[in-house]
This record gives C-alpha cells, structure tokens and sequence, in this order.
C-alpha cells in the first residue's frame, strides 16, 4: 500500500506537469544542466492584484546566494594543471589545447574567487529588490521595520547587502538592520541530526548514488577527444573525474562575466545524464525523497517556525514591515518541501525518475527565493498571503477560493501541521 501510495503522487506530480523536464528542453538551454547551479533568468514578478481593499503590509523573504563562482579555486587549477602538463608532453588533441586556453581565459576573472558571489550574483539580488519595492511599496515606506539575516557566508552575506541596496535605492530613507551572525544560524542554515546520518559517509544512500553515477557517467569519448595519448592518459587521466571537471566548469561559467563556452566539449546526452546525477542527489539528500522518510524536510522546520512567528509580530503591529533572509540551496529545497510549494514537494522512490517530477534547477537556481507577502484590510481580522517561488506566484495545497491569495489562518494552522 505505501509503495502503490508514492506511486500514486509521483505520478500525478508527473501528469501536471509542475517539474517535469524532458531531454529536449535541457538540449535546447545548456545552461538549465547545470542544475542548481543555473544563474537566475532574468523575469518580471508576478503581482495578482489583490482582493478590493487589501494592501500589503508585511514581506517574509528567503533567498539563496546569488551566482558564484565554483567553491574553490583547485576547481579550476586541476584541470588547468593537467592540461598544461599534457600539452608540454605533447598529448593534447586540437580540441584539447583548446579547452586550456578557454580555461585560461576563465581564470583570469576566476583567480582568488573561488566560493565568492560573482557580479552577477549582486546584480541578481539588486534586481529581486527592486521589483519587490516597485510591487509592494507600501512595506516598505519611511516608517517600515525591515530585518535582514545572513549566514556567517560572505556570499551571503553580499547578497544580502545587494539586496538592502537595492531597497535603499529605491527609497533611501528606510532603516535596515543588517546582520549575519552564529544566533540567527539555527533557522537560516540548519539540518537535522537524522539528515545529517542519512548524508553522511555511512549512509546506504552513498552506495546507491555511487552506483546511480557510476552508470550515467562514461567519459571514454571526451577523453579521447581532448588528449592524444593513450600513455598519458593511463599515468595521469581519471576519466571519470576529467569528465566531473569539465562539467563544473561548463556548469558555472554562466555565472562569470566572461561566460565562457564549455558546453561545446560534452554532448546532449552527457550533459543530461551528468545533470541527472546532481539532481538525483540533491533531491535525495535535501527534499521529500520518500526513503528518507522526511528527515530532510524537517530540516526547515525552524526557518518555517520562525516565518511564522515574524508574521505573528508584523501582523500584531502597526508598522509596514519585512523579514529578509539570505542562505543557500540546502535551505531552500526543504523549505519548498515543508511548505509543499508547487513542484517543490514531489514524492519519487526511482533515482531513474527524480528528473521527471522534480528538477533543481525549478526549485533553487542561484539567487533563489520564497517570498511571502501578506495583506490585510481596514477594520477586518483578515489576513491574506499569497507566495511566490523565484518571483512567481505559487501554489501549496490549502484551499482557498482567491488563488493566489490564501487565508493566513489556514495556511498558519497548515504549515504548523508540517513541523514535526
């Protein structure tokens, strides 16, 4: 019965299409292989006008980082390395001596950066700012309460300051408090001991992703058309990184001003099958995979708490007011399962079908957020929200009859039933 039960809401998360991505729209766009490491597209917000006589009064935020470049420098230098090596001993294809002087190129812009927001990044945040100002200005006048919280990262850490720029830009009186510190941890960045083992070196899911990558990972073609000699590759080639090198680089260079080409060394099918390793293992390890029996969901239970319980205060006060946060992917992929945002919340059991009910790059792309705007009327108890995922309103299963728009108090009474 559990078996036929996950079944069941696989499928139909499948049939409505909310996540589902086909080879031939990744063949068509590169960039969205690269999973959550796809730069944020540049949109227009959604903005439903709201029922007769309500206006916004408060905004609960969640954004991830925006764009960065690869953690750390050794991501580039290996390759770069290696390839420089092949080419003094002459083992490197036309193809090959390409690929390093693209690299070389990237690494101008890349040097001493590694892990660090990117340009891009800060205008991603700047830009989300400004079209929640330009939407909801009434949050956000003179007398406004605005809080903004970081984790301890200096990526997120600028990226929340290119945000509250981009809010201070726009009205130049507000008063934001700005801070990143080790008391706001643990809601902002948080997981659970039990995900914690699931994720960990003895976890069985290790042995099962090994295997799952192991068979859409086969580098032989790549290999042979970027280095000359069989020798050397059998001294110093592990194909099967080579091939994870290239694909990080491919993956992230949209990220960089330079944007440099790498798509070009690896074809349709590798892309797609790579890309199904790394959304394979961050919907296992941080969203509803049903095996892990929730473990990972409730790794935002304190941030979802605590959106509650800043939405309590702003509504009790008579102040416009906003809470703003900035973490990473692993916080956003559990806070769009617990609160069951559409295509955030998909229940898989088959590694081989992650990618046809959920997709990384939909759920946390760079610069990813939740936001929450509420509203209420003149001399009503009412409250209303409405929530948009990436800037694009979304849905959660409560009932209401004013989509986008829900009642608090049912959709309070529901998030509170997701927190174990």
């Amino acid at each position: 019965m559990q078996k036929l039960l996950v079944s069941l809401l696989s499928f139909s998360c499948v049939a409505l299409g909310f996540a589902q991505t086909t080879f031939e729209e990744m063949a068509a766009d590169h960039n969205k292989t690269g999973g959550v490491y796809f730069a944020y597209p540049t949109r227009v917000a959604d903005n439903t006008p709201a029922p007769k006589g309500y206006k916004p009064f408060h905004v609960s935020h969640y954004g991830r980082h925006g764009s960065r470049y690869l953690i750390s420098d050794n991501d580039y230098k290996w390759v770069a390395d290696l390839l420089h090596k092949a080419k003094a001993e002459d083992a490197l294809t036309p193809l090959g001596l390409d690929l390093m002087n693209r690299l070389d190129s990237l690494m101008i812009e890349t040097h001493g950066k590694g892990g660090d927001l990117s340009p891009l990044g800060r205008r991603q945040h700047h830009g989300i700012a400004e079209r929640l100002y330009k939407n909801y200005p009434e949050v956000f006048s003179d007398n406004s309460f605005i809080t903004a919280r970081s984790t301890l990262v200096p990526r997120c850490i600028l990226s929340m300051a290119s945000f509250c720029e981009g809010l201070k830009e726009a009205n130049s009186a507000l008063k934001i408090d700005m801070e990143s510190s080790n008391r706001y941890m643990p809601y902002l960045c948080y997981s659970t001991p039990e995900s914690d083992e699931f994720n960990g070196k003895n976890g069985w899911w290790k042995e099962v992703y090994r295997k799952f990558e192991e068979k859409h990972t086969n580098p032989s073609r790549l290999v042979s058309s970027v280095f000359s000699d069989n020798i050397f590759v059998d001294r110093y080639v592990n194909p099967h990184d080579f091939m994870w090198g290239i694909y990080w680089l491919a993956s992230d260079a949209q990220n960089t001003e330079g944007k440099i080409n790498f798509y070009d060394f690896l074809t349709d099918k590798e892309l797609f099958d790579l890309w199904q390793c790394f959304n394979a293992r961050f919907y296992a390890q941080h969203a509803n995979y049903p095996q892990a029996k929730g473990v990972h969901v409730q790794n935002a239970a304190n941030l979802l708490t605590n959106i509650i319980e800043t939405a309590d205060e702003a509504i009790s006060s008579d102040k416009p007011s906003a809470a703003l946060r900035f973490g990473h992917d692993g916080n956003v992929v559990p806070l769009a399962a617990i609160m069951q945002l559409q295509g955030g919340d998909a229940i898989i059991d088959n590694p081989e079908d992650f990618y046809k009910g959920w997709c990384d790059w939909k759920v946390a792309p760079m610069a990813a957020n939740i936001q929450l705007i509420f509203f209420r009327k003149k001399n009503s108890d009412d409250i209303l929200v409405k929530i948009l995922h990436n800037e694009k309103e979304t849905r959660i299963p409560v009932k209401t009859d004013m989509w986008p728009y829900y009642n608090w108090k049912d959709v309070k009474s529901f998030f509170k039933s997701q927190i174990k």
